[in-house]
């Protein structure tokens, strides 16, 4: 197994961009993740946007990326409003916005859908993502849903225990209309990060998995 540090890097700030279909999918697919980095890496900014998001889940994924963006030094959240379930059939409009990204956003590490999902927003979103950016660091982040579709991750972040109770007790409360789905719960948030921390050999048991297409080791 390799380890791939990020710090100490020569860059004192690490400039992160969060990609999301949805409101909850950047909490759920790399929440952890990026709470663990923003503590490690004082004085990183963050970029957060979520691409799908009408009143109230806009409130709730401000909300959302407030809980999770607490340590970083500059966050800019941005909750646009394209239609769910109909990125395919939208794929010019969301392709001008992620050229607009490119144009003025210059990350160290982009985390976005995994390129294999079996919900077509999310598939469109890791597609342009790949399409747009090409001197970055992407790691694609998984979304347990209805439709299973999991793989095997290649790439994991191990958490320690207090960022495991401080991502999913931020989930429980910043989205509460989401709280009466089934499968929306402690546990499996708590089961997949288990289950990733299992597979990396995690010291306290909990991690995130992700998929990386392209590495380049220097």
């Amino acid at each position: 197994m390799m380890t791939l540090e990020l710090g100490p890097a020569a860059r004192d700030r690490l400039r992160l961009l969060c990609l999301g279909a949805h409101p909850d999918d950047i909490e759920i697919g790399c929440g952890g993740t990026v709470l663990r980095l923003l503590a490690e890496r004082p004085g990183g900014s963050v970029d957060w946007i979520v691409f799908s998001g009408s009143e109230p889940r806009a409130a709730e994924a401000r909300r959302g990326a407030a809980l999770f963006l607490g340590d970083a030094a500059e966050a800019r959240v941005s909750v646009h409003r394209f239609r769910d379930g109909f990125f395919p059939y939208l794929g010019g409009e969301i392709k001008e916005l992620f050229e607009s990204l490119k144009a003025t956003l210059a990350p160290d590490v982009i985390f976005t859908h995994h390129a294999h999902d079996l919900h077509q927003d999310h598939r469109v979103i890791a597609e342009l993502t790949w399409n747009t950016f090409r001197d970055q660091l992407i790691l694609e982040y998984e979304i347990p849903k209805y439709d299973g579709g999991l793989a095997t991750p290649n790439v994991f972040v191990p958490l320690d225990e207090a960022t495991r109770r401080r991502k999913v007790g931020s989930l429980m409360e910043a989205f509460a209309t989401q709280r009466e789905k089934r499968w929306f719960t402690d546990a499996t948030f708590d089961g997949l990060m288990r289950l990733r921390g299992v597979e990396c050999a995690s010291p306290s048991g909990y991690a995130e998995g992700f998929h990386a297409r392209k590495l380049v080791v220097a």
